[in-house]
């Protein structure tokens, strides 16, 4: 796998990917499984770490 986002924050990884409106109307719409697909995209694909940042925005995983 290339590390494309080695080092970045997910804010940074988003939007580098040009996935930061997608990634706030899966948000606003609770499509915890977009979310999870667009994490995958920006290479977090950690089940943990993934959990603690969907749950971190008040959604349930």
């Amino acid at each position: 796998m290339i590390e494309k986002y080695k080092g970045m924050t997910v804010n940074e990884r988003l939007y580098l990917s040009g996935l930061m409106c997608e990634f706030d109307e899966f948000v606003r719409t609770k499509n915890v499984d977009g979310l999870k697909n667009i994490l995958d995209k920006v290479e977090i694909t950690d089940e943990t770490l993934k959990r603690s940042i969907i749950e971190g925005l008040g959604l349930k995983y």
